[in-house]
């Protein structure tokens, strides 16, 4: 479904503030597959997923989603392809309108075929049944502006409508860093449930060892813009919050050691 090939990007290349952000990162996710992305700052998970969605042109290497080459397409047609979360929750919504005006505003958004706007019956059914996936009461509430929602809402209501006409990859960039421990496992059970239901391939940015252990079946670790560690399968089954924990304490030592 994903894959990536040699990708590379530096920033401000040439100058003393050179910063190589992507450096040969190659990466290939299934139909399906779950992937949460764990690093330390600077390496490389937000330049990975702008790269992903379009947000930023790589130097090199290639991006193929559904064995289409999306490495040049623009991030407006990129757009029906990829679906992104962003960590703010007012970033994904229109705090001015109704929830069910926001995910028209999603579907018309995202839609391959020009449709016609409107709230039709048919369509308030459909987002009724979508939104009744998060177990969260939005689906009685449409009529509701977005601007009255919780930060845990409408971050849920933003996950909806990113999936509205199921990508072929969800995006999800540390969607819930700004949400209090509680709301924040109440969105990710809520992404587990979306995910599961439309089995969508999804790569999540986590700086929580615990939600990389708990969520998803496979386990990235970048460093220095490239994949140092890829656990997946029985070994994800048997990982822990030290084993990770250790490869990091590894790293740090290797780079005191300047090796």
């Amino acid at each position: 479904m994903l894959n990536i090939t040699n990708l590379r990007r530096t920033f401000f290349a040439g100058t003393a503030d050179e910063k190589v952000a992507l450096d040969g990162l190659s990466l290939s996710l299934g139909k399906g597959e779950f992937g949460v992305i764990i690093g330390s700052n600077g390496a490389g998970k937000s330049t990975l997923l702008n790269a992903i969605s379009g947000a930023l042109q790589v130097d090199e290497g290639t991006i193929a989603i559904a064995d289409d080459d999306v490495t040049r397409m623009p991030v407006h047609d990129r757009a029906r392809h990829v679906a992104r979360v962003f960590q703010d929750p007012m970033k994904g919504t229109a705090s001015g309108m109704t929830i069910a005006e926001n995910m028209l505003l999603a579907e018309l958004r995202t839609s391959k075929a020009r449709l016609k706007p409107g709230l039709t019956r048919k369509r308030l059914d459909n987002y009724r049944e979508q939104l009744s996936y998060l177990k969260l009461g939005l689906e009685d509430r449409m009529d509701t502006q977005v601007s009255l929602l919780s930060g845990g809402q409408r971050q849920s209501l933003s996950l909806v409508m990113a999936v509205i006409k199921e990508p072929d990859i969800l995006l999800l960039d540390e969607h819930t860093a700004a949400l209090d421990p509680r709301t924040a496992n109440l969105v990710l059970n809520a992404t587990l449930r979306a995910v599961s239901a439309l089995k969508l391939t999804t790569l999540m940015v986590s700086h929580n060892m615990q939600h990389a252990v708990d969520y998803g079946n496979r386990i990235l670790m970048l460093e220095a813009g490239k994949v140092k560690l890829d656990i997946s399968g029985a070994e994800k089954k048997g990982v822990s919050v030290q084993s990770l924990t250790n490869h990091f304490a590894i790293k740090s030592d290797r780079m005191l050691l300047g090796a």
